[in-house]
């Protein structure tokens, strides 16, 4: 069954139960893994746009850096709005530092929760988002590739290992659980799942659909049946109204300010135990041409502060849980008259877990010296997104080899993983 037939089905679903309390058009069936309480759990942060990796983890001391950016556009090593030093960096020469609105990434980086891959990313030299994005999507790195390989790398990596439950905190399918059969869209729990309308609308699509044969059938018996199975473990008040989520040991989602709802969402999930493996979410506006500055350190303290709070959150889950960031590709090395930055090429990839193995960097640094840069321009991409994580499905998920990724030649483990 196609995707688009898949949404088809659900908005008729949503039209059938009286004011669409279902605002999710890539609404999918959904089948929860075995053994609650004890899978590993994935979760990839996309964060579209192009987030500027030189800004959040600046080579603050580096000289070619300091000739190319203006001041805003790098991180400070002193005064009032210096940047969060980092040990453990790829070059001991340089000093890298965090952005200084990532208080809270710099806390987990102490705490060696977080691990950091610099000169990170997509090889192909794309300067497209919807090309980038559509490659890192499906794991692949060509355009033929795209023409004939419609399905997501995640739906294929997870596919090799019995049933898998995933979600996506937003309103469609992400594009790396595409064509996943056992995958669910939901930007929200607030409302609950189960149709609008009473238990009047909910029976009779119950049996509009349950005599019926056919894949419209089937996709709508599937959604129906879990909305079932997830809408009584949302937390409610006497009078049956939905409660706010309360989060774990006193973690607040208040500064994150819009990053908090999916955050949120994945958290709750989470922990109803019913054996969610993978969870994917976003978080855009990263496409900084114009006036970075004061944009970029709103996404970074947004981000940062909603990561912190996720993994507060998610203390009991830390034995089994990692949080894994994307992004289609990074920025360019020299700022433009706009006080911005052009598409480049390599970024950075943040690796949240519980594994002990943060508070370093991995990879090699390729430096920025002109003869250095991609095509002289860009910071070179030294570490294939795909590389990182393979690692991850091969030693979190337990599925060995790198199939999902055609044409992939696996040169082995970074160490982000034990």
């Amino acid at each position: 069954m196609t995707t688009l037939f898949r949404r088809d089905v659900l908005k008729g679903l949503v039209a059938a139960s009286v004011g669409g309390v279902l605002p999710i058009p890539g609404l999918r069936s959904l089948a929860f893994g075995a053994e609650p309480g004890r899978a590993p759990i994935l979760v990839v942060l996309h964060l579209r746009g192009g987030c500027d990796g030189l800004n959040l983890v600046s080579p603050a001391s580096d000289p070619d850096f300091i000739a190319a950016r203006i001041g805003d556009l790098r991180v400070a090593m002193d005064g009032k709005d210096a940047g969060y030093a980092l040990a453990g960096g790829p070059d001991p020469k340089i000093d890298f530092r965090l952005h200084p609105a990532a208080g809270g990434l710099a806390e987990l980086y102490q705490n060696r929760a977080l691990a950091i891959v610099h000169a990170s990313g997509l090889t192909n030299k794309t300067r497209s988002h919807f090309v980038a994005t559509d490659m890192m999507d499906r794991g692949v790195t060509s355009d033929p590739d795209l023409a004939h390989i419609p399905s997501g790398w995640l739906s294929r990596a997870v596919a090799a290992k019995s049933r898998f439950a995933a979600m996506t905190a937003q309103g469609t399918l992400s594009g790396d659980l595409a064509d996943m059969t056992n995958a669910m869209a939901i930007p929200d729990l607030a409302g609950g799942l189960p149709p609008v309308g009473g238990p009047a609308v909910s029976s009779a699509l119950w049996q509009l659909y349950r005599n019926s044969a056919g894949a419209m059938a089937s996709a709508g018996r599937d959604c129906l049946q879990m909305m079932a199975e997830i809408d009584p473990k949302v937390p409610r008040d006497p009078q049956g109204r939905i409660a706010a989520y309360q989060p774990d040991g006193g973690a607040s989602y208040d500064t994150a300010a819009d990053f908090a709802r999916p955050l949120k969402t994945v958290a709750q999930l989470i922990k109803m135990d019913m054996g969610l493996q993978v969870a994917t979410l976003e978080y855009g506006n990263w496409d900084t041409h114009e006036y970075q500055a004061g944009r970029f350190r709103y996404q970074v303290e947004r981000l940062s502060n909603g990561l912190a709070a996720f993994w507060t959150d998610m203390a009991a889950y830390h034995d089994r849980l990692v949080v894994v960031t994307a992004t289609e590709f990074g920025r360019r090395l020299r700022n433009n008259k706009s006080n911005g930055t052009d598409h480049g090429r390599a970024g950075v990839t943040l690796v949240l877990s519980g594994k002990g193995t943060g508070g370093k960097f991995y990879g090699p640094w390729p430096g920025l010296k002109t003869e250095q840069l991609d095509e002289g321009v860009d910071l070179a991409v030294a570490t294939d997104y795909r590389r990182i994580l393979t690692e991850i499905v091969n030693a979190h998920l337990g599925v060995p080899g790198s199939a999902w990724f055609p044409g992939y030649a696996y040169p082995g483990k970074l160490g982000l993983m034990v």
